[in-house]
């Protein structure tokens, strides 16, 4: 795999979407020319106001689609199997995007036309990224410059870091070689070829004699204290720096530097806070929320209407919920238990079957109706007012009682740090039919990996899920 700084990986993949437009364009007029000159019954026409739509659509379509399944990723690293089948799927699904503005707009347009559009743009996408990496190659060898950088320090960290740039010499990334601080011995570093390897005191007149980009200081964190006359001489001469960040080898936290006042801080955060995203998450939790209440509450209205016919108590059980960052909250459920649910518990710890969620298989506490409830998750309905008013969103871990988060084991707590969910990623793998750790671990896969369209997938994957009931106990 191809290993380079995401600044970058950013160029790269701003390419590909550039280029994905140009050939979507080439193939859309290809298309329309051949439709035009085919001896069919049916006339072809299409008004410079729609062809620009439909351009402006595709290209949304195409780019978006290939955002979702990530294949921008892997354009320069697929083999070419690969990189043929997501063009398809690219295509594939893109195309049907547009047959739906088509429906929505009333459209008139050619299924011929459509057919000639996906197919072209899968043959221009594909033979394009067949050969992205030698185009690439190519372009960064005649337009692009060298980025020359070197290493302090000549530890296992440094030829770490120097192998990784040796990877990036696709990327027009080339390692000079290597400085050894005082008290290290100044000997060649091997690595796919050897490098030359100077003293640091030797560092001021080297960038005088020499092209230097760039110098990476991957050295033990203790000695970084010493390093103030070599952070000064580097910045003095304009030579960018950076500072291999590994001081706590086991914490998987993202790490990025922010400023209290003048102050810098190296701060590390183990769940999303890019405020721009989240942002747009809520607002996208507000939309969908009010919307599917608006759409929901005559059919709520009657549900509650059926539960205060078929049992005694409450339609809306209320309780004590954890969520972002620990906050209690009031968690609002249609009541699908018989009055007296709470009481019954102590009595049928025995059959539980999670090490520390309470579930039961079959709950005897279930009313009738409550138990058809439960297994196409209408219950669940009233929470959308949690989302509305904040406590909740509608992707995320499930919130848990109080009780069952203190029992957690330390690791499970860091689930806190995400405001809790209508749907998550293990409702999707299997419901109630998960043991409590793999419910965790998913959990914290999908902090991990948080990104809008992941919940977005979540989403759509949930509705079969809910409408078939399946995994429902």
């Amino acid at each position: 795999m191809i290993v380079v700084f995401r600044r970058h990986y950013r160029k790269v993949k701003l390419l590909f979407r550039l280029t994905d437009i140009l050939f979507i364009t080439i193939a859309f007029g290809a298309a329309y020319e051949t439709r035009l000159r085919l001896q069919v019954e049916h006339n072809f026409y299409l008004s410079q106001l729609t062809i620009a739509l439909l351009l402006g659509v595709s290209a949304l379509s195409w780019i978006t689609v290939a955002r979702w399944f990530e294949i921008y990723d892997r354009v320069e690293t697929a083999d070419a199997r690969t990189i043929v089948r997501d063009a398809f799927q690219q295509c594939a699904i893109a195309t049907v995007a547009v047959v739906l503005l088509e429906y929505l707009l009333r459209f008139d347009l050619s299924r011929l036309f459509l057919a000639f559009f996906a197919l072209y743009s899968w043959f221009l996408l594909s033979l394009f990224r067949l050969n992205a990496r030698r185009l690439l190659g190519i372009a960064r060898h005649e337009f692009g410059r060298l980025h020359f950088v070197m290493i302090v320090g000549t530890g296992d960290g440094a030829r770490n870091v120097g192998l990784k740039l040796e990877e990036s010499a696709p990327h027009g990334m080339r390692l000079l070689g290597f400085f050894a601080p005082e008290g290290e011995r100044v000997e060649p570093v091997t690595l796919s070829r050897a490098y030359e390897t100077h003293p640091l005191s030797s560092l001021n007149s080297l960038l005088r004699r020499d092209v230097v980009d760039e110098i990476i200081f991957a050295l033990d964190s203790r000695r970084l204290a010493e390093m103030e006359e070599i952070f000064l001489l580097c910045d003095e001469e304009g030579v960018r720096t950076r500072v291999m960040v590994d001081f706590f080898p086991h914490v998987h936290s993202q790490m990025y530097l922010d400023r209290l006042g003048a102050t810098p801080m190296l701060t590390f955060t183990a769940a999303p806070d890019d405020e721009i995203r989240l942002l747009l998450k809520r607002a996208t939790d507000v939309v969908l929320a009010m919307a599917a209440l608006a759409v929901l509450l005559p059919i709520m209205a009657f549900v509650a209407a059926l539960i205060r016919v078929t049992s005694r108590g409450p339609v809306i059980f209320r309780q004590v919920r954890c969520g972002l960052n620990g906050r209690r909250f009031v968690f609002y459920k249609f009541r699908s238990m018989c009055e007296n649910a709470e009481e019954m518990r102590a009595a049928l710890e025995h059959l539980n079957r999670k090490s520390t969620a309470f579930k039961i298989p079959n709950d005897p506490r279930l009313t009738a109706l409550g138990r058809w409830l439960r297994k196409f998750s209408i219950d669940e309905w009233p929470q959308l007012w949690n989302v509305v008013k904040g406590d909740m969103s509608l992707v995320g871990p499930r919130p848990a009682v109080p009780q069952e988060v203190d029992n957690y084991e330390r690791w499970q707590r860091r689930r806190l740090r995400m405001r809790p969910g209508l749907t998550c990623l293990w409702a999707i793998a299997g419901r109630d039919t998960l043991d409590f750790d793999t419910w965790m671990k998913m959990d914290m896969q999908y902090i991990d990996n948080w990104s809008l369209a992941l919940d977005w997938k979540i989403i759509v994957r949930t509705i079969p899920r809910v409408v078939t009931g399946r995994g429902a106990h």
